[in-house]
């Protein structure tokens, strides 16, 4: 049975091995070993400590039998875009692919979107890969919009990810 609640530093061990495990179960095939390499102490235990003691951050985890199988983090402005209104990010939204079709990015999302609101933002945007489709979809049905490209860093490799955008007032309410 999936539960679901606020990370605390407590959990950043499992929270830097879920991250690297579930961008390596994305998009480790897409990278040279050396790129992947560089990229994955955004994942370290340090970086994830960090944010897990500001309150600049909000996580949310997922966990099946004990152990963490999904989260969603969201974080101030990190990409280059304009905004005037009060905003967020969705800095990530994973879910390890055994866990995939079972309604935990769903709950994560509503999460997401409860969060971002009682915070007082009026956007929420993120980031995701051109050819991350399945992603892309997802975001789509809940009202996020593309705004900008990007150019993501893995290491020296630039990837093509798309920034999206998501009017707070115009997305629906998460069920209670």
């Amino acid at each position: 049975m999936t539960r679901f609640r606020d990370a605390s530093p407590a959990d950043t061990a499992a929270l830097a091995a879920l991250g690297r495990a579930t961008f390596i179960e994305t998009f480790g095939h897409l990278y040279d070993p050396e790129d992947l390499a560089a990229f994955l102490p955004t994942h370290s235990e340090e970086a994830w400590r960090e944010q897990l003691e500001s309150p600049d951050f909000a996580v949310r985890v997922a966990e099946d039998g004990g152990a963490l199988v999904g989260y969603a983090k969201l974080g101030p402005k990190s990409l280059p875009y304009e905004t005037a209104a009060p905003a967020l990010e969705l800095r990530q939204i994973y879910v390890l692919k055994p866990w995939h079709g079972a309604g935990i990015a769903q709950a994560l999302m509503e999460w997401v979107l409860a969060e971002a609101r009682r915070r007082g933002a009026h956007e929420l945007y993120l980031s995701v890969y051109v050819d991350n489709h399945r992603a892309r979809r997802f975001y789509e049905r809940y009202g996020f919009r593309f705004a900008a490209p990007y150019k993501f860093m893995v290491g020296k490799q630039a990837d093509e990810d798309q920034i999206f955008r998501l009017v707070l007032e115009e997305a629906p309410c998460p069920s209670k």
